[in-house]
């Protein structure tokens, strides 16, 4: 197949706003799937925390064909905690098509993805999709994401980037906003028109960047990337290096695979401009490049964006540990948190001075969530902080990351909004109005977001949108009170029974139910009035062989709170942990005994 046969394009947006839907339309009308077979919604979204959320976390290749040109198709995140997904997969690409819902218009990940785009100078198609919303804005939307383009410094040729409007669910798209079109044929004309073909010279010695690995039971290690120039095939001898550190591994390609429709089909020879898949080298990471032994020049890699969270991983050790995790041992959880990090170059771990906990940075509280979500699903038993941010020092000033915070609300909600963003260091950059709703976007230090989602969802009703996206590292705002509220500490290890359960309802909200198995020092529930009190809710009716009147009545519980993973994170302050097993997450105190908590907090209190 000769470059002018193949086009590679990355599919970019903000979250939710239609990538996947878009790249499942073009697979179906690019004769990928059978006429009779039945294709699952979000077909690319193959993880099960992917399907489960609704969103994507892993970028994936596909391919389809259109007039005998063969597309590759890269499917990226739209959420900012996994923004380094993105940045790694443009290396492969020469072109992306910027998916913006035609309601929401141009948000955070979209200046973000853009601008990543733009500063690696490739061709652009911008996807007006879901133009059959009935709040669709199509005209604003589109003036919008212009004066994102003026925004970004975008030259001529960029500016005058064409556009397509689509309904991604309903399979169709046109040139003209005012037409709804019957097929996706106008995009897949505009991909084979704008989009360059892959340049690259056959006949030099191969190169080729890593832009994504992973790991297979059966092949070992696999790695993605696009050839920039040669040809290789299996049995080749190569070397790895890579572009910002010393690194010389020599190997063989032991397989070579390329993608057609979803699948990873064995390839007999890859040419330059082909994304291609090698298995056999073990100790290959993302960024390196792949290179013939006649020239061992790397290709130069983007630096990913800097990690701006940490959270604290360590060994379970509360009074219920090693009973529910199939993996509990320190050495478990090292392997896994550094296997990790070789897959996710956003992710950063480095162990502690104690050898049961591990410091592990990341994008974002969500972007840490998935991981101990996915840890525990596969057995892992371990403990987490409370996350904090970054801190980084210049000049002799202490520098915070800043995050650019876009918020849609009613607008009868603005004036809590605006009250709670003056709380946390919230400096408003610009608020329009339409339809009844009002966006607004802030500047706000990324700890002054922790534990506002739940606040932010109970203020506006659940009827608010809030996305963020990481600006810059900006001098320290000063002081931010973590939370407004207080903990529920169960006082004696037992199980939650109906009658302390009722008692400990007066004092706050639960999160447990009668029946659950507690330990002395675990979080049971939340105090609205700010601080911890110890509940018993293990405690047992005192019986006697007197009967009062309506002694017999039944006790009724106020339905608990159950808490997500995500709840958990956000609840956490500086002297909780939160106890992750398969079958578990329990929020806990560091400091178990009752006493002891006490002691500690008469000794702050008199330091003070």
């Amino acid at each position: 197949m000769t470059n002018e046969n193949i086009r590679n394009i990355a599919i970019i947006a903000h979250v939710d706003h239609g990538k996947t839907s878009l790249v499942n339309e073009l697979l179906k009308q690019g004769n990928v799937f059978h006429e009779n077979q039945v294709v699952e919604d979000r077909v690319m979204d193959s993880n099960a925390i992917e399907r489960e959320r609704g969103i994507t976390i892993l970028s994936k290749n596909a391919s389809c064909i259109y007039k005998g040109i063969k597309i590759n198709v890269v499917d990226t995140p739209g959420h900012a905690d996994f923004g380094g997904e993105v940045e790694r997969v443009l290396k492969m690409v020469d072109g992306v098509l910027l998916v913006v819902d035609a309601y929401e218009g141009a948000m955070p990940q979209t200046r973000f993805v853009l601008e990543k785009a733009l500063a690696l100078n490739l061709k652009v198609i911008v996807v007006v999709n879901k133009i059959d919303k009935p709040d669709a804005r199509i005209s604003e939307v589109q003036d919008e994401i212009l004066e994102l383009f003026l925004d970004l410094d975008a030259n001529e040729e960029q500016l005058n980037s064409p556009f397509v409007y689509c309904s991604a669910r309903q399979g169709h798209s046109s040139l003209d906003p005012n037409n709804f079109g019957t097929d996706m044929k106008p995009l897949f004309e505009t991909i084979i028109s704008h989009i360059p073909a892959p340049s690259g010279d056959k006949e030099k010695p191969l190169k080729m960047l890593i832009s994504a690995a992973e790991h297979n039971d059966f092949v070992g290690r696999l790695v993605v990337g696009k050839i920039e120039q040669g040809t290789t095939k299996v049995g080749d001898s190569i070397v790895v290096t890579n572009y910002h550190e010393p690194r010389n591994i020599r190997g063989k390609i032991v397989q070579l695979f390329e993608f057609v429709g979803l699948k990873r089909v064995p390839l007999e020879i890859g040419n330059a401009g082909d994304i291609v898949c090698i298995a056999g080298i073990e100790e290959a990471q993302i960024g390196d490049t792949v290179c013939s032994p006649l020239d061992t020049t790397p290709i130069p890699f983007v630096q990913i964006e800097k990690p701006t969270v940490e959270m604290t991983f360590m060994v379970n050790n509360s009074p219920f540990a090693g009973k529910e995790g199939k993996f509990v041992t320190s050495r478990h959880l090292r392997e896994r948190l550094y296997k990790e990090a070789i897959k996710d170059l956003s992710l950063k771990v480095s162990d502690t001075d104690s050898a049961d906990a591990f410091t592990v940075c990341g994008r974002g509280e969500m972007h840490l969530s998935i991981l101990i979500e996915n840890m525990r699903r596969d057995g892992y038993e371990f403990q987490v902080s409370m996350p904090r941010v970054l801190f980084l020092e210049e000049n002799g000033k202490k520098l915070e990351p800043i995050d650019r915070l876009t918020i849609d609300v009613p607008a009868d909600c603005v004036g809590t909004i605006m009250s709670k963003m003056g709380t946390r260091k919230g400096e408003l950059i610009q608020m329009t109005d339409h339809n009844s709703r009002m966006k607004m976007e802030f500047f706000i230090p990324e700890r002054g977001l922790f534990g506002f989602k739940s606040e932010f969802l109970t203020d506006t009703r659940g009827e608010g949108i809030m996305n963020s996206v990481f600006h810059a590292y900006e001098e320290y705002k000063g002081p931010i009170k973590r939370r407004e509220f207080g903990s529920l500490i169960a006082f004696e290890t037992g199980e939650a029974i109906t009658y302390g359960l009722f008692n400990a309802q007066e004092r706050g909200e639960l999160f447990i139910t009668p029946g659950t198995q507690v330990y002395s020092g675990m979080v049971v529930g939340q105090n609205p009035k700010g601080d911890d009190i110890a509940v018993n809710v293990c405690k047992k009716k005192h019986l006697s062989n007197c009967r009062s009147s309506g002694s017999d009545d039944a006790l009724r519980l106020i339905p608990p709170r159950i808490m997500s993973l995500e709840d958990c994170i956000e609840f956490l302050c500086d002297d909780e942990l939160l106890e992750v097993t398969p079958k578990n997450i329990r929020i806990r105190k560091k400091e178990l005994d009752h006493n002891m908590r006490l002691r500690q907090k008469a000794k702050e209190i008199n330091n003070q």
